[in-house]
């Protein structure tokens, strides 16, 4: 099988890159380092039966124009970049594996909650500048946490949280029960969790149903306390309104990772001081990029076309 290395990130990296060759030795890898899309994905991937992608669009477009990709390994656990529907009808298999960087996002997610709530990123902004006061914050122990969208990341977090006695409530779409039972989690609808919780926390996948689901309207339901952080998808938030409520103090902070656009370009947004900002770092860490490495060259061999009612398929919100 010939295959394709699309992703920079992949193609750069040592270890990945050896255990790839290993089971494939005439693989191809983006060594050009550049973000390939349209003309030029379609020009490197074709000729090879299989690809490993991570943030390459594949759509029905470009699917028509390589008529010889029969499988696709996804590096990440994202997948809003992939056309489930076009690849199912084409017959083209899917190697995915969901939630391999769970840990890595769950843990960015209590570094960003526990930072906003005791106000470093203004702290440190004002020290930076000669200042020296002290701030008055909150613990993240025993404060009420909604989760939206309580899949592999979220189920993860949870446990984390009641580590530090957090009262946990969730919103999801599908539920959960038995995990609920067994972390004390409490599900409610979104409204109801928006008002009660202290930090919100978001880790939904991006699709026609989830854009703007915290709108303007539903962020207006948090309290001024309240934190809101979103390490799942950029979109999936009304940023001009998070930026309005930062601004006029009627949201005490937020923490995001993601962002519609990339990167973002409003300066005076990413200044604020209760605005902490990391550029889309959640699986970045070392354990988290082996371990969605590992899964994507698997799934070169271990796949299957994405179908309604799959894994794959709910994961990526589809009906």
């Amino acid at each position: 099988m010939k295959v394709a290395i699309a992703s920079r990130s992949f193609s750069k990296h040592p270890v990945l890159r050896a255990e790839l060759l290993e089971r494939f030795p005439d693989a191809s890898f983006n060594d050009a380092g550049v973000s390939l899309a349209g003309d030029a994905l379609v020009a490197f991937l074709k000729g090879h039966d299989a690809a490993v992608t991570a943030l390459e669009r594949i759509d029905d477009a470009l699917l028509a124009r390589l008529p010889g990709l029969r499988v696709i390994g996804k590096y990440g656990v994202g997948l809003d970049m992939l056309d489930l529907d076009a690849m199912a009808r084409r017959g083209i298999r899917l190697g995915w594996t969901g939630g391999v960087n769970r840990r890595s996002v769950s843990e960015l997610v209590i570094s960003m909650a526990i930072a906003l709530l005791r106000f470093v990123p203004k702290g440190n902004l004002e020290v930076r500048a000669g200042g020296w006061r002290q701030l008055q914050g909150r613990h993240l122990s025993d404060r009420t946490v909604g989760i939206v969208g309580c899949g592999h990341i979220g189920q993860d977090l949870a446990p984390l949280l009641k580590a530090f006695g957090c009262a946990v409530l969730a919103h999801d779409i599908r539920d959960f029960p038995d995990f609920y039972a067994a972390h004390g989690v409490e599900r409610v609808g979104l409204e109801d969790l928006l008002r009660r919780s202290d930090v919100v926390t978001l880790h939904l996948p991006l699709d026609g149903s989830t854009r703007n689901i915290i709108s303007a309207e539903r962020m207006a339901l948090m309290r001024p306390d309240a934190v809101l952080i979103n390490c799942a998808r950029g979109g999936l938030l009304d940023e001009a309104a998070l930026k309005s409520m930062l601004l006029d103090g009627r949201l005490a902070g937020a923490g995001l990772d993601v962002f519609a656009d990339e990167p973002p370009t409003d300066l005076e947004f990413l200044r604020l001081p209760n605005l902490l900002a990391t550029p889309h770092i959640g699986g970045s860490a070392e354990e988290a990029v082996l371990a969605m490495g590992r899964a994507a060259i698997d799934g070169l061999t271990e796949n299957a076309v994405p179908a309604p009612g799959s894994e794959v398929w709910r994961a990526a919100g589809l009906p």
